[in-house]
């Protein structure tokens, strides 16, 4: 049976299963009407105060070893973190467990960790290890692909995570290790796109059969970009490229439910002059492929944001703006300045809503989008 040949009969199999498993519980009421968790989760946050809606938004990077800033950032409500490092110590899977009883809402946060396979496994101690994307892509069926996705989540899921910042969904075939010119290579699943588009959604199957969210990134494709927006500016291959090929692995994933996407930082010639996580018309390119779920911005500390001499606050709040639900914040240097470097960003997000550039209602879609994702019994939990 040949690759291609397996890929489809893969694909007929785990995409309807992703799209099933992927839609959260709501709740059915005495006329027979489910409610779902998204507007369970916008009742629910309507009347939080700016600052309350502006932490949940906000994702702290943390040090995998800052045990303390964990529970202070929980504690202060903010909704996400991102667990970076490699090291595990004894205490980090009853931190992060403790997580949701330390929040003022008593909500699960959105706890992350960026494990995509090969280079790019951050805590192989926790979670094993598993080949390059790429590798992945060219040994392995689409189902294959899933059992490993199912085997990482599961890991995941023990130790507290809800959310893999993985699948890489970009398309480039070139046999390179990610560097300053190629912020993908091995990362990508290949270069063709329908070959991509079924190993990217396989992998994200077998992390949502786990109990996991995969987040398909980097929308709207890094394939073939000028250079890593980790380091500095970049563009993307033109947008009429992109529209016929590097798109199709998002519809792909996006009709399978995946749910949640990641935004590039990249320029994307042809529909944005603005990186495009800092973009209406790219956010809005995202949500006409029929994406309903959460818009997560790539990391506002990288290159190409302070190419733009923008701030990370300033980033963060042209990313609501433009639509983005959830904000990453920058690697921190210290313990102490995971939480500086979060807090700045609400402060910033708390000064553009009292001054009418970030409007109440656009910031209560976005927690709502956060606390619907992380938590898909909030109907049930009222």
């Amino acid at each position: 049976m040949t690759r291609r040949l397996l890929l489809a009969l893969g694909s007929c199999a785990f995409v309807g299963s992703l799209a099933s498993s992927a839609g959260a519980t709501g709740v059915t009421d005495a006329t027979g009407t489910k409610t779902a968790p998204l507007t369970c989760a916008t009742s629910r946050v309507d009347s939080w105060t700016t600052d309350a809606l502006a932490h949940e938004v906000v994702v702290v990077s943390l040090q995998s070893t800052s045990l303390v800033q964990m529970r202070q950032a929980a504690a202060a409500g903010f909704g996400g973190e991102l667990i970076l490092g490699s090291v595990v110590p004894a205490g980090l899977v009853p931190t992060l467990q403790s997580l949701p009883s330390l929040a003022p809402s008593k909500l699960r946060l959105n706890v992350m960790a960026d494990e995509e396979g090969g280079g790019v496994t951050r805590l192989p101690a926790l979670v094993g290890s598993w080949p390059w994307a790429q590798v992945m892509g060219a040994t392995m069926t689409a189902p294959q692909i899933t059992a490993v996705g199912a085997r990482l989540g599961r890991a995941m899921a023990n130790a507290g995570f809800t959310t893999d910042l993985a699948p890489v969904a970009d398309v480039d075939g070139r046999q390179v290790y990610p560097s300053a010119s190629n912020p993908d290579g091995y990362r990508s699943f290949g270069g063709s796109p329908s070959a991509v588009a079924a190993d990217a959604t396989a992998f994200a199957q077998g992390l949502r059969q786990s109990g996991i969210n995969a987040t398909v990134k980097h929308f709207p494709g890094l394939g073939g970009s000028s250079g890593n927006t980790d380091t500095g500016a970049a563009t993307t291959l033109p947008w009429a490229t992109l529209q016929r090929s590097a798109l199709y692995p998002f519809r792909v994933a996006i009709s399978a439910g995946v749910p949640m996407v990641m935004m590039s930082n990249a320029v994307v010639p042809g529909l944005t002059g603005q990186p495009a996580g800092l973009s209406r018309a790219a956010v809005a390119a995202l949500r006409a492929l029929g994406f309903h779920g959460l818009v997560i911005t790539d990391a506002l500390g990288a290159g190409a944001i302070s190419a733009r001499h923008l701030t990370e606050a300033q980033a963060g709040v042209l990313a609501l703006v433009a639509g983005d639900d959830e904000l990453l914040s920058q690697t921190p240097t210290t313990a102490a300045s995971s939480l500086t470097n979060a807090s700045a960003m609400v402060r910033a997000i708390d000064a553009a809503e009292a001054t009418g550039t970030l409007t109440r209602a656009t910031l209560i879609a976005a927690a709502a989008q956060v606390v619907a994702t992380t938590n898909p019994g909030v109907c049930a939990a009222g």
